[in-house]
């Protein structure tokens, strides 16, 4: 008895490889960005290259500011005090104790996180929202400021200048001005503050806060646990923003109450975020190169106006001015920033 065999027809086509996920094309774009990144202080000049640095310090701030207001939508106006207890923590413990700025960096971090679950606690307890959250945050970063320059512990409104080394020393962070390395550092703690965000926000919690953040009274009826979830998103934003304290700290020496809590720090931890595209990955990083290269050219044109701007040398303020024009045409023309904008009409 013959054995009939029927033969399928045959295929030519691959099978294609499954999409990555986003978080890995995520990971994998930053990836690409650091590595095109490294070589930069070697080809710029070292003014530019301390503008690099400088975009470096934005983006941490930016990136902290972001996961608390972006993604869990808390908006602050208070991040100066979180970027300033970083940096007089890991300036105190430095100057006072001889204390490994890395150390205390990561004291810094953990000041700052408590500081902000207990502040955040009584904010969400007392049901402190938008505007009147806004505005307790400013009203605690004014606080510690005013502590600050009056405290002799944090030597008051001399603040700390840190004692300068022979040569250089990755452990206490310092290297002559004009050397790469301090790009470098900036940019593995910039390039691990992107990744936290990345992780953050495609984890069962970054899910959670950004369904509280959508719709609190819904997440909480489903039975989220919408406290925990806020106060570990506040913990994270303050400890992220203290690393960029604490990094600015050891690149400028000196930090006094105005430069760790001053208003201005709020303002340029938000403004890059809101250039950029509020609750996306990639808007702080747009957000910082844009800002950071906008004060470089401000101060530049300060210094050495043209003819026709000759009015405008020695005097200050031009950054602000700038920075205020651009977020109202932002605001106007491109409302979900300019990441959020494209990514928009990307899915359209």
């Amino acid at each position: 008895m013959s054995t009939i065999t029927i033969a399928g027809p045959a295929t030519t086509e691959s099978v294609k490889a499954p999409p990555l996920r986003p978080q890995n094309r995520q990971y994998l774009i930053l990836a690409v960005l650091v590595l095109v990144a490294i070589p930069l202080p070697l080809i710029l000049p070292a003014a530019q290259g301390a503008v690099a640095v400088r975009i470096l310090i934005f983006l941490l701030m930016a990136v902290g500011w972001n996961i608390m207001s972006g993604f869990g939508g808390m908006f602050s106006f208070g991040h100066a005090a979180y970027f300033g207890l970083g940096a007089y923590t890991s300036a105190y413990l430095l100057v006072k104790h001889n204390v490994s700025p890395w150390l205390g960096m990561l004291a810094g971090m953990v000041v700052a996180a408590a500081v902000a679950v207990l502040v955040g606690y009584f904010s969400f307890r007392y049901k402190l929202q938008g505007a009147y959250f806004a505005l307790a945050t400013f009203a605690f970063a004014e606080m510690l400021r005013l502590i600050a320059t009056s405290s002799a512990f944090a030597n008051k409104a001399v603040g700390f200048n840190v004692p300068l080394i022979q040569g250089s020393s990755l452990g206490l962070i310092q290297f002559p001005a004009d050397s790469p390395a301090y790009f470098w550092v900036a940019l593995v703690l910039a390039g691990a503050a992107v990744a936290i965000s990345i992780a953050f926000l495609h984890s069962r919690t970054g899910r959670y806060v950004t369904a509280i953040r959508d719709d609190e009274l819904a997440a909480a009826s489903l039975g989220a646990p919408v406290l925990h979830h806020k106060l570990v998103t506040v913990a994270l934003s303050a400890a992220i923003t203290a690393v960029a304290g604490a990094f600015y700290t050891q690149y400028y020496l000196f930090v006094n109450p105005d430069l760790g809590f001053g208003s201005a720090v709020s303002i340029q931890a938000i403004v890059p975020v809101v250039i950029g595209g509020i609750g996306t990955i990639w808007g702080p990083v747009v957000g910082a190169t844009i800002v950071g290269s906008l004060t470089d050219v401000t101060a530049t044109l300060l210094r050495t106006p043209p003819g026709f701007l000759g009015f405008l040398q020695g005097r200050s303020g031009l950054d602000v001015v700038l920075y205020a024009v651009l977020l109202i045409l932002i605001v106007r023309l491109l409302p979900k920033g300019i990441v959020g904008t494209l990514a928009a009409r990307w899915r359209r």
